[in-house]
């Protein structure tokens, strides 16, 4: 192991090595390790207040300079850090401990002031269809009390905010500590200087403006909080890097650099050894494993107010590698790193990491020498109704719903992720496209990050790459989206300052920006990694592919689609006529769309004039071959930007609607994503009594090759499918009520089959839990996802069915949002009515912590009869 600053006391070397020789470093330390460094959860006990006018007079022009100094970590030109003033900002009653708070909301975190709503309906609204019209403006202040023992003197503490938004300013026993103003950033304040013995009063400021995003940002401290507490002399933050040199099924070379960081601000220089284990990883309790390897010892001198690193290197025999599900298996090692002081240890950290190669080559992407074809998705970083506040759950249940279609990738749109979604996609085996910034020096909308671009982008970035660089997941970097540099005559020099710092915190994996209207000739393009193309790659609206232009000028540069397709469409809903085409531009008018309801048909043909159909992007990227994948616009529904009717409050873009009920286009994905599915699906419903003698058109998506269709038992004739072609239209159908079945076929063999018929009227409720669960954990952060189907007499979903449906709940549980996947419904998400939508609704049940037994949820409409279903509580 190399060093910077290593001491030369040889003493402390020996030492090291005794106590590996006496087996002190292994696996049963870590009982003892775990008093070393405490991370504390404060998600609990907190008191609530928003504003909707300031009411403390401050502002971040305000509050900057005490903020600036918490990203003095991230700035790699120290002329440009800033020092704290001594003072402080305008005295603030309430981040005083003697303020009564008792009024205030009490809850936990995460939360998202502004979900629960009430929506803004109509004109000349504070907060319009593009934010999602809920209340997400306004200053918020929340506060905590917090005790520190006595065995915590002498300690390093930190607050560690996995993401608040928005323009977070920390307070503590009412002395300003710092705070970070991108909402979407983690970050951590040093505690230490302000604290007192016993009791200590934390309050945190947020402030929330109006146009500050075009999409629904959320509101408050909406991901998790810890209290880190350390020896002075610590692992730093993000303060680890695993990398892997080469690997093979036979061997692999890791490299790790370590920073070593002493927060005393007087004293002689810290001497400490480094000594960092390799351990298997069992990815479902999240705890390292057997010890399978190491890297080699080192000491390093840190001098108070600095930060040492030291360097290693392993070799590991027979790895397990990771690599992206279906194709390859999502292997985790955990390296375990101590820091001794002598014979005290005095620190442990442990690193989750994935042993994996990356080739970005001119015909697309190699994870450890095998070609993956990129199946990706965009998402933004809402959960629906739960809107921004992080659950695990939650996240976990889009993922395996993406990963049942055949998706294999994701990109975190247009922003840093929460810290658990990179490890549920590290443990679930999704490739990760990773971004942080949807503008930079030009606004999007009026209060936008350009507005604090110049002096945090820097900081950002860097402090974006070093806590997600170990997930071994992420196989690329985007630090843009759509910017308008792009154009601009210093877009390219703005492109390289960020590319350049990229690349200082992370040699071994490429960048991009998702670039709509670069060329392939503009400076712009010459300064990225990847060429990442929103919708160029296919053809806008119209117009043809551009793959070759871009191939042609970069032939050995990855090209793909970092967005593609948005197409938009209302689940199980289909306006007539149908295009004859494969795809078409929708129109708020009329064209494929329906001003009266302001719904939009589910035929998949009809996208925004800059967007394609799937079957446009498909035959794209077949006849080029060398493409290496697309991320389609959007996996799921989002609140906000609700094309082509902002009167509306949540997004028609998503493959999956806002509730978490696929439509149509899940299938057509499904079927070229997933084709070892045997699986067929029939479009329109057959439910339409004002159509009979009308043409109906019926399409089918299946992984089929062949496919014959019957109405009412006559056969309408058998298809094979032509190249470029994915899905099977019978255009001509004629409408009786009745039964319309499929049969597919692949290779000559019957391969699925499908039916759908005309129901009977609405009879029952029937209500079923995600993935069938019977049990929920009592602890607080674990959901149950209840669907309610409404159907007839034979059990078949009613697709015309819309009764307005009352929840209820029985047990220690709590009904948190009610949903129908409606983007024009503005019943609030906590209401527990809703009407069914298309059939179908959906209510989010939590179990009360700590809580025994069992709950039931009820529900029930006129003129049906009632459904319900229990869960167990663990």
């Amino acid at each position: 192991m190399s060093a910077r600053c290593v001491p030369s006391n040889v003493v402390r070397q020996l030492l090291a090595a005794m106590m590996l020789c006496l087996g002190y470093l292994s696996l049963g330390v870590l009982a003892q390790a775990s008093s070393v460094r405490e991370r504390i959860s404060l998600n609990a006990d907190w008191r609530f207040q928003r504003f909707t006018s300031n009411p403390d007079n401050l502002s971040y022009n305000t509050l900057k300079p005490w903020l600036t100094p918490s990203a003095n970590n991230f700035i790699n030109d120290a002329s440009r850090r800033t020092k704290r003033p001594s003072g402080e900002p305008p005295n603030v009653t309430y981040t005083q401990a003697n303020f009564n708070d008792n009024s205030w909301e009490a809850l936990s975190l995460p939360h998202d002031w502004a979900v629960k709503g009430p929506f803004y309906v109509g004109d000349n609204v504070p907060v319009g269809g593009s934010m999602g019209r809920l209340p997400i403006q306004g200053v918020g202040w929340y506060r905590r009390k917090f005790t520190l023992n006595p065995g915590d003197e002498g300690k390093s503490v930190f607050l560690e905010v996995d993401g608040a938004m928005s323009y977070a300013a920390v307070w503590i026993n009412g002395k300003i500590a710092g705070g970070w103003p991108y909402g979407y950033a983690s970050f951590r304040v040093d505690l230490t200087p302000y604290l007192q013995s016993g009791s200590n009063q934390l309050a945190i400021r947020l402030d929330q403006a109006l146009d500050s995003s075009r999409w629904y940002p959320g509101a408050g401290i909406y991901r998790n909080v810890w209290l880190t507490k350390v020896n002075p002399t610590h692992i730093g933050q993000f303060g680890t890097f695993v990398r892997t040199r080469s690997s093979s099924a036979q061997t692999a070379t890791l490299d790790l650099t370590v920073q070593v960081e002493n927060s005393a601000t007087t004293g002689s220089a810290a001497q400490v050894q480094v000594v960092t284990d390799i351990h298997s990883y069992d990815a479902v309790s999240g705890k390292a494993g057997a010890k399978i390897g190491g890297f080699s010892n080192a000491t390093v001198s840190v001098g108070p107010g600095s930060i040492g690193s030291v360097n290693a290197s392993a070799t590991l025999q027979n790895p397990k590698l990771w690599g992206p599900r279906p194709q390859q298996e999502p292997n985790l090692h955990v390296a375990v790193t101590r820091l001794y002081s002598g014979s005290q240890l005095i620190d442990t950290y442990e690193t989750p990491f994935g042993i994996r190669s990356l080739q970005y080559l001119g015909d697309g992407l190699r994870v450890n020498g095998q070609r993956v074809y990129i199946q990706g998705v965009c998402q933004h970083h809402d959960l629906g109704s739960l809107g921004a506040a992080f659950n695990v759950p939650a996240a976990r249940r889009q993922l395996e719903m993406l990963q049942e279609m055949g998706t294999n990738a994701i990109r975190t749109s247009h922003n840093p992720p929460a810290p658990e979604l990179l490890n549920l996609a590290d443990k679930m085996g999704f490739l990760v496209l990773d971004e942080i910034f949807d503008t930079w020096g030009s606004h999007k909308t009026k209060n936008d990050f350009q507005t604090i671009f110049a002096d945090w982008s820097e900081p950002d970035l860097r402090s974006f790459v070093r806590r997600d660089r170990n997930h071994p997941s992420i196989w690329a970097w985007s630090f843009g989206n759509e910017v308008a540099e792009q154009g601009s005559s210093n877009g390219a020099a703005a492109a390289e300052r960020l590319r350049n710092i990229v690349r200082q915190e992370d040699t071994t994996r490429q960048s991009t920006v998702g670039m709509n209207n670069a060329g392939p000739d503009t400076a712009f393009v010459s300064i990225v990694d990847l060429i990442g193309l929103n919708y160029q790659g296919e053809g806008k609206g119209n117009g043809g592919p551009t793959f070759e232009n871009f191939r042609g000028k970069f032939p050995n540069k990855l090209i793909f689609s970092t967005e593609s397709s948005s197409v938009v469409s209302s689940r199980d809903t289909y306006l007539f006529p149908v295009v004859n085409s494969n795809s078409a531009i929708v129109r708020a008018s009329g064209t494929g769309a329906d001003p009266a309801t302001r719904q939009v048909s589910s035929y998949d043909l009809y996208a925004v004039e800059w967007g394609a159909s799937p079957d446009k992007v498909f035959a794209a990227q077949d006849r080029y071959s060398y493409v290496a994948g697309e991320f389609v616009w959007t996996g799921w529904d989002y609140l906000g930007e609700p094309t082509p009717y902002d009167s509306s409050r949540s997004s028609y873009f998503g493959i999956i609607d806002l509730a978490g009920f696929p439509k149509d286009r899940f299938y057509l994905y499904q079927a070229r994503w997933n084709p070892s599915v045997r699986m067929a699906h029939i479009l329109p419903h057959w439910n339409w009594p004002n159509r009979t003698g009308q043409v109906t058109p019926v399409h089918v998506y299946s992984s089929g090759d062949e496919a014959e269709l019957f109405v009412n038992g006559k056969s309408q004739g058998r298809q094979k499918k032509a190249q470029y072609t994915y899905r099977f239209r019978w255009d001509q159908v004629t409408y009786q009520p009745g039964e319309v079945r499929v049969v597919a076929y692949k290779d000559g063999n019957e391969w699925a089959n499908a039916t759908v018929r005309t129901t009977g009227a609405a009879s029952q409720l029937r209500l079923s839990t995600y993935q069938d669960r019977t049990t929920l954990k009592a602890d607080g952060d674990d959901l149950s996802f209840v669907s309610v189907a409404v159907v007839d007499d034979k059990g078949d979903v009613v697709p015309t069915a819309e009764p307005n449906i009352t929840f209820s709940i029985s047990g220690p549980g709590d009904i948190v949002t009610t949903d129908n996947g409606d983007p024009t419904d503005m019943v609030a998400f906590p209401s527990k009515q809703r009407k069914a939508f298309r059939g179908m609704a959906l209510a989010i049940v939590r179990a009360k912590p700590g809580a025994s037994g069992t709950i039931t949820i009820t529900a029930t409409a006129n003129g049906v009869k009632a459904g319900e279903v229990s869960l167990n509580l663990e």
